[in-house]
């Protein structure tokens, strides 16, 4: 009995695990065979020791030590970052309102004009003289139509009146007692005014085409036509038969 619990506790199995029975002296065949039984308990216990090392369940059961993620200090930096980002730009935002009192043509203003206004890629640079001009009135219509030497073209007739060359319709005033007055954009420095109209075909914002009329005149009072290159008003054309052209 005392070798079989020596052999217990070198097994580290419990005492109390191990039942111990007392068996008188045997032969020594049976002594062989209790020799041959022992032997296939020790494998068995350390098959069974085996099993339990590698049984998922007994490895999630060990402890794991986890290395502490110093969490304080992450959310001390985010909060530094976003403060350093915060401040960066009420620092910009407080730069471009006092350049834009006190220098207005710094390099910085002109930078964010461009932002609003467009860039090269899509600014229209073309000038007046890289448009046709067409007529204002269809080649139907009687209308004997004047320039001044101001630049001032009028005419007056019953009739549907047409822009001079393609653009947008930027703004429309008056009304039909006292007359319309439609201006229109061609490119970013070439724009024409028509005033004295009685009845208009557009609303602002619309692009129009040179064959197509924006407005009708009854013939009681006078259209004008005007050409301007940014603020100057052009005398620089002419009409005639062949309609209207630049000199």
């Amino acid at each position: 009995m005392n070798e079989e619990l020596n052999y217990a506790e070198m097994l580290e199995i419990p005492v109390e695990t191990v039942t111990v029975n007392r068996k008188e002296r045997k032969h020594p065949k049976e002594a062989e065979t209790d020799e041959t039984l022992r032997e296939q308990l020790v494998e068995q216990v350390n098959d069974r020791v085996s099993e339990e090392e590698n049984d998922p369940a007994y490895a999630e059961s060990t402890p794991i030590e986890r290395e502490e993620k110093p969490v304080k200090n992450k959310a001390r930096f985010t909060k530094r970052l976003i403060l350093g980002e915060f401040i960066a730009v009420c620092a910009l935002c407080a730069t471009i309102f006092l350049t834009n009192i006190f220098m207005t043509n710094s390099a910085i203003n002109t930078f964010v004009r461009g932002l609003f206004n467009g860039n090269a890629s899509t600014a229209d640079a073309r000038t007046y003289s890289d448009f046709t001009l067409t007529p204002v009135v269809n080649e139907y219509t009687d209308a004997e139509i004047t320039v001044s030497n101001t630049g001032v073209m009028s005419f007056t007739a019953k009739c549907s009146v047409y822009p001079p060359c393609d653009g947008t319709v930027t703004a429309i005033n008056g009304n039909e007692e006292t007359g319309y007055t439609i201006s229109l954009k061609h490119s970013d420095s070439f724009t024409s005014i028509i005033s004295g109209i009685n009845t208009v075909f557009c609303a602002e914002g619309d692009k129009v085409k040179n064959n197509i009329p924006v407005a009708y005149t009854n013939g009681e009072s006078s259209v004008h036509v005007m050409f301007y290159s940014g603020d100057s008003l052009l005398n620089c054309y002419t009409v005639g038969e062949g309609g209207i052209a630049w000199n």
